[in-house]
């Protein structure tokens, strides 16, 4: 069991960033955001005019670790290390987020079919004044889908809470032909980099 100084919290309701940071053996506790908290609280993940995907998901992870601890000092919990991720899929500089329906899902994977498009996953570590913040990203691409296999896969539950509208870790795997970059990363949490910033804010790994 690690000490309270090697706790982090987790602002993230992810499964996967769960699973993730087990397997590299961090000991966390979730704080959730609430989007609409009485206390206003709050992370704006629209665009920006003229904000890159780059610059999109280091601006809404950043403002996710802030978040996440002013809800800490809020909640008057111990202080922590906050760690905050956000994943966002591209393609054509155009950022694809959660499918909303059967219909986007469709889309988005007929954009995807057949091309190469990236995943970029920022992480931040926010800990009392001090941020630490780095994005990882990966190419991944696609064989030429059939409508068939599109319909089918979108008859699943898995496009649905995830950027890009598909998971590396699922039914999607046959889809891809080729990746370059970081597994991990492409699931939702870079574990190197992740171990990285861990270090920097004190937090031991290995």
């Amino acid at each position: 069991m690690a000490t309270l100084k090697q706790r982090i919290y987790l602002a993230s309701g992810s499964p996967r960033r769960r699973e993730l940071l087990r397997q590299i053996g961090v000991d966390f506790s979730l704080l959730l955001l609430n989007d609409k908290g009485s206390r206003g609280l709050g992370v704006n993940e629209d665009v920006l005019a003229g904000e890159s995907p780059q610059d999109y998901v280091a601006r809404v992870t950043r403002e996710k670790a802030t978040v996440g601890h002013n809800i800490m000092l809020a909640r008057r919990l111990p202080v922590l290390p906050i760690l905050a991720a956000d994943t966002t899929v591209t393609i054509d500089d155009k950022i694809l987020g959660k499918p909303a329906n059967r219909d986007e899902a469709v889309q988005i994977l007929r954009q995807l079919s057949g091309r190469t498009h990236q995943v970029l996953t920022a992480i931040a570590i926010k800990h009392r004044e001090k941020i630490w913040q780095t994005t990882q990203i990966s190419e991944v691409s696609f064989a030429s889908l059939t409508d068939e296999q599109i319909q089918n896969y979108c008859a699943t539950p898995e496009p649905f809470d995830k950027a890009g509208g598909y998971g590396i870790q699922g039914l999607a795997a046959v889809f891809i032909s080729h990746i370059a970059g970081s597994y991990s990363s492409i699931m939702g949490l870079p574990l190197y980099e992740t171990a990285q910033l861990l270090q920097q804010a004190g937090i031991k790994t290995l």
